[in-house]
Protein backbone atom coordinates (compact mmCIF):
# COMPACT_ATOMS: atom_id res chain seq x y z
CA UNK A 1 0.00 0.00 0.00
CA UNK A 2 2.83 2.39 0.90
CA UNK A 3 4.56 1.50 -2.40
CA UNK A 4 1.37 2.22 -4.37
CA UNK A 5 0.90 5.54 -2.59
CA UNK A 6 4.56 6.45 -3.17
CA UNK A 7 4.41 5.51 -6.88
CA UNK A 8 1.15 7.43 -7.33
CA UNK A 9 2.72 10.51 -5.73
CA UNK A 10 5.82 10.25 -7.94
CA UNK A 11 3.64 9.81 -11.04
CA UNK A 12 1.48 12.81 -10.09
CA UNK A 13 4.55 15.01 -9.50
CA UNK A 14 6.02 13.89 -12.85
CA UNK A 15 2.81 14.72 -14.71
CA UNK A 16 2.51 18.15 -13.08
CA UNK A 17 6.18 18.84 -13.80
CA UNK A 18 5.77 17.84 -17.45
CA UNK A 19 2.68 20.01 -17.80
CA UNK A 20 4.51 23.02 -16.33
CA UNK A 21 7.51 22.47 -18.61
CA UNK A 22 5.32 22.22 -21.70
CA UNK A 23 3.52 25.43 -20.70
CA UNK A 24 6.87 27.21 -20.31
CA UNK A 25 7.98 26.02 -23.75
CA UNK A 26 4.71 27.18 -25.28
CA UNK A 27 5.08 30.60 -23.65
CA UNK A 28 8.61 30.96 -24.95
CA UNK A 29 7.64 29.97 -28.49
CA UNK A 30 4.61 32.30 -28.38
CA UNK A 31 6.85 35.14 -27.22
CA UNK A 32 9.22 34.59 -30.17
CA UNK A 33 8.47 37.22 -32.79
CA UNK A 34 9.79 36.99 -36.32
CA UNK A 35 11.25 40.23 -37.63
CA UNK A 36 11.89 41.19 -41.24
CA UNK A 37 15.59 42.06 -41.58
CA UNK A 38 17.01 44.88 -43.69
CA UNK A 39 20.78 45.32 -43.93
CA UNK A 40 22.82 43.34 -41.41
CA UNK A 41 21.24 41.07 -38.82
CA UNK A 42 20.80 42.21 -35.23
CA UNK A 43 23.53 40.72 -33.01
CA UNK A 44 21.90 38.28 -30.59
CA UNK A 45 24.87 38.43 -28.19
CA UNK A 46 24.68 42.23 -27.81
CA UNK A 47 22.22 43.95 -25.47
CA UNK A 48 19.14 45.62 -26.97
CA UNK A 49 18.36 48.87 -25.16
CA UNK A 50 14.86 50.15 -24.43
CA UNK A 51 13.60 53.56 -25.56
CA UNK A 52 14.32 55.02 -22.11
CA UNK A 53 17.82 53.55 -21.97
CA UNK A 54 18.54 54.93 -25.44
CA UNK A 55 17.23 58.38 -24.44
CA UNK A 56 19.61 58.36 -21.48
CA UNK A 57 22.53 57.43 -23.77
CA UNK A 58 21.70 60.29 -26.15
CA UNK A 59 21.57 62.80 -23.27
CA UNK A 60 25.19 61.96 -22.45
CA UNK A 61 26.47 62.33 -26.04
CA UNK A 62 28.10 65.50 -27.34
CA UNK A 63 28.41 66.59 -30.98
CA UNK A 64 31.13 64.43 -32.55
CA UNK A 65 30.61 61.46 -30.18
CA UNK A 66 29.38 58.11 -31.51
CA UNK A 67 28.11 55.09 -29.62
CA UNK A 68 27.66 51.61 -31.12
CA UNK A 69 24.34 50.22 -29.80
CA UNK A 70 21.19 48.30 -30.57
CA UNK A 71 17.81 49.52 -29.39
CA UNK A 72 14.14 48.67 -29.69
CA UNK A 73 11.48 51.26 -30.47
CA UNK A 74 8.40 52.11 -32.52
CA UNK A 75 8.61 53.63 -35.99
CA UNK A 76 6.94 57.03 -35.99
CA UNK A 77 7.60 58.07 -39.58
CA UNK A 78 9.23 56.71 -42.76
CA UNK A 79 10.47 58.54 -45.87
CA UNK A 80 7.54 58.43 -48.30
CA UNK A 81 9.75 58.78 -51.40
CA UNK A 82 11.67 55.50 -51.05
CA UNK A 83 12.06 54.48 -47.39
CA UNK A 84 15.58 55.93 -47.04
CA UNK A 85 15.10 57.19 -43.44
CA UNK A 86 12.82 56.73 -40.46
CA UNK A 87 12.05 58.43 -37.17
CA UNK A 88 11.85 56.34 -33.98
CA UNK A 89 10.22 57.09 -30.63
CA UNK A 90 12.39 57.68 -27.59
CA UNK A 91 11.47 58.51 -24.01
CA UNK A 92 9.83 61.85 -23.04
CA UNK A 93 8.60 62.62 -26.56
CA UNK A 94 12.10 62.63 -28.06
CA UNK A 95 12.84 60.97 -31.41
CA UNK A 96 15.84 59.41 -33.11
CA UNK A 97 16.35 60.13 -36.80
CA UNK A 98 17.65 56.97 -38.50
CA UNK A 99 19.48 56.75 -41.83
CA UNK A 100 20.97 53.61 -43.36
CA UNK A 101 24.70 52.98 -43.67
CA UNK A 102 26.10 53.58 -47.17
CA UNK A 103 22.53 54.00 -48.47
CA UNK A 104 22.73 50.21 -48.84
CA UNK A 105 19.12 49.39 -47.97
CA UNK A 106 15.72 50.96 -47.41
CA UNK A 107 12.71 50.08 -45.27
CA UNK A 108 9.11 49.71 -46.47
CA UNK A 109 7.31 53.04 -46.72
CA UNK A 110 4.32 51.53 -44.87
CA UNK A 111 6.41 50.46 -41.83
CA UNK A 112 5.11 53.29 -39.62
CA UNK A 113 3.77 52.24 -36.20
CA UNK A 114 5.66 48.91 -36.33
CA UNK A 115 8.07 47.73 -33.65
CA UNK A 116 11.71 47.85 -34.76
CA UNK A 117 15.18 46.94 -33.52
CA UNK A 118 18.06 48.94 -34.99
CA UNK A 119 21.77 48.26 -34.80
CA UNK A 120 24.43 50.84 -35.57
CA UNK A 121 25.89 54.08 -34.27
CA UNK A 122 24.08 56.76 -32.29
CA UNK A 123 25.26 60.37 -32.46
CA UNK A 124 24.08 63.93 -31.90
CA UNK A 125 23.73 65.96 -35.09
CA UNK A 126 23.11 69.59 -36.01
CA UNK A 127 20.78 69.51 -39.04
CA UNK A 128 20.78 72.49 -41.42
CA UNK A 129 17.60 74.31 -42.46
CA UNK A 130 17.95 73.05 -46.05
CA UNK A 131 18.29 69.45 -44.89
CA UNK A 132 15.31 69.82 -42.52
CA UNK A 133 13.19 71.16 -45.37
CA UNK A 134 14.29 68.28 -47.60
CA UNK A 135 13.26 65.71 -44.96
CA UNK A 136 9.95 67.50 -44.38
CA UNK A 137 9.21 67.35 -48.10
CA UNK A 138 10.14 63.63 -48.21
CA UNK A 139 7.87 63.10 -45.21
CA UNK A 140 4.91 64.54 -47.10
CA UNK A 141 4.65 67.81 -45.11
CA UNK A 142 2.71 70.73 -46.62
CA UNK A 143 4.42 73.79 -48.14
CA UNK A 144 3.18 75.84 -45.15
CA UNK A 145 4.80 73.42 -42.68
CA UNK A 146 8.03 73.41 -44.68
CA UNK A 147 8.09 77.25 -44.77
CA UNK A 148 8.00 77.32 -40.95
CA UNK A 149 11.42 75.65 -40.79
CA UNK A 150 13.81 78.54 -40.21
CA UNK A 151 16.47 77.33 -37.75
CA UNK A 152 18.90 74.41 -37.63
CA UNK A 153 17.97 71.69 -35.19
CA UNK A 154 20.00 69.53 -32.83
CA UNK A 155 18.81 65.96 -33.36
CA UNK A 156 19.45 62.54 -31.95
CA UNK A 157 20.66 60.66 -35.02
CA UNK A 158 21.42 57.05 -35.80
CA UNK A 159 23.33 55.41 -38.65
CA UNK A 160 21.87 51.90 -38.91
CA UNK A 161 23.76 49.00 -40.41
CA UNK A 162 20.90 46.64 -39.58
CA UNK A 163 17.16 46.97 -39.03
CA UNK A 164 14.64 44.34 -37.96
CA UNK A 165 10.96 45.26 -38.26
CA UNK A 166 8.10 43.31 -36.70
CA UNK A 167 5.58 42.61 -39.47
Amino acid sequence: MKKTLFLSTVLLISLVGCKQNSQEKTSISEAKINYEVFGDSIQANSPILSQKEMSDKYKNLKAGDTLAVQFKSKIEEVCQKKGCWMSLSLDEGQKSFVKFKDYAFFVPMNAGEHEVIVSGKAYVNVVSVDELKHYAKDGGKSEAEIAQITEPKITYSFMADGVSIQP
